[in-house]
């Protein structure tokens, strides 16, 4: 059976360049052994990586180890979902896509938090800087 997603429909494919996801399959599914929930579709911002940054949470620089290629602003990614809400909670949230956001998010994450960051990705992420 399929992963769901947060909305109840079929888990989305969240980002394929760079490729996302605990699986690196571009979707933000999730099994057991993830234990961090990488598990919330997010759309990178300035204000987002730089939070992470601060906190510890390096996303910026690549870690070849880890198949990791580093982000920029409006690169869509599969991240912790307790780390999406320490930056929700610090006011600097990175806008999210419902429909490949992963229906388990929801065991960290309310919905009402999910869905007041959610956005329609723009043709062009840029405008996200």
């Amino acid at each position: 059976m399929a992963e769901k997603n947060v909305l109840g429909g079929d888990l989305q494919l969240c980002g394929g360049d760079p490729v996302t996801g605990f699986f690196r399959d571009g979707t933000c599914r999730t099994c057991a052994e993830d234990l961090g929930s990488h598990t919330v579709c997010a759309v990178m911002t300035a204000e987002f990586l730089a939070h992470q940054r601060a906190l510890g949470n390096d996303l910026i620089s690549p870690a070849p180890q880890w198949g990791f290629p580093g982000l920029v602003p409006g690169d869509r990614w599969c991240v912790v979902a307790a780390r999406w809400l320490q930056s929700y909670r610090a006011g600097v949230p990175a806008p999210v896509v419902l429909a490949a956001t992963s229906v388990a998010a929801l065991e960290i994450v309310p919905l009402r938090y999910l869905m007041a960051a959610s956005v329609d990705v723009p043709d062009d992420p840029s405008s996200l800087t």
